[in-house]
């Protein structure tokens, strides 16, 4: 009767553990595929982002003929964002399309008849929308990150995540240049 007691005790206790590993094996695959779809929500914005750059390009070109290295910057940062593989990839990309969208508008801030343009101005809204829908992927990206790499990180679910070989996610991250304190004058 005894010997009865202990299998019983002892099969309850490896079916508790087989569930355990079974909801812990799964959540790190649901955290996962939900780290991949937040970069995917990225990527849509950064595409959106690049699909508007050659119309913001052609706009300020008619009135700015003379700037060409600045269209030839803008233009070969948008061919790196495209390109860009990897989160560190498309984040060093990021970076570079940044500064140079931030040149392109302060040409234009130069020429008064572009900056009252209606396809311009609209343009420019277009890629501010897109900007801040970039900024919130990237928020939403990195707080995935961070609980996919907890419960790779913390026991018992590391013991899990190292079994099958789960890989922590790299977290998108700002230039240090974006770092720096603006200087404001008056």
């Amino acid at each position: 009767m005894l010997l009865y007691i202990v299998l019983a005790i002892v099969g309850i206790i490896l079916l508790i553990c087989i569930i355990v590993f079974i909801y812990t094996y799964n959540s790190l695959i649901k955290l996962r595929n939900r780290v991949r779809n937040a970069w995917s929500q990225i990527d849509v914005q950064l595409k959106r982002r690049t699909d508007l750059i050659p119309n913001l390009v052609e706009t300020v070109k008619g009135y700015a003929k003379h700037e060409k290295g600045v269209f030839e910057n803008v233009t070969k940062a948008r061919s790196n964002l495209i390109n860009a593989k990897t989160v560190k990839e498309n984040e060093m990309a990021n970076n570079q399309l940044t500064e140079a969208l931030k040149t392109l508008f302060a040409v234009a801030e130069n020429y008064p008849n572009l900056k009252a343009n209606e396809n311009f101005k609209e343009l420019q809204m277009q890629l501010s929308e897109t900007e801040d829908k970039i900024a919130y992927s990237r928020q939403f990206y990195n707080d995935t990150v961070l609980m996919y790499n907890n419960k790779c990180q913390m026991f018992p679910s590391n013991i899990v995540a190292n079994f099958f070989k789960f890989k922590e996610s790299e977290f998108f991250e700002i230039a240090e240049t974006e770092r720096e304190v603006p200087k404001v004058e008056f």
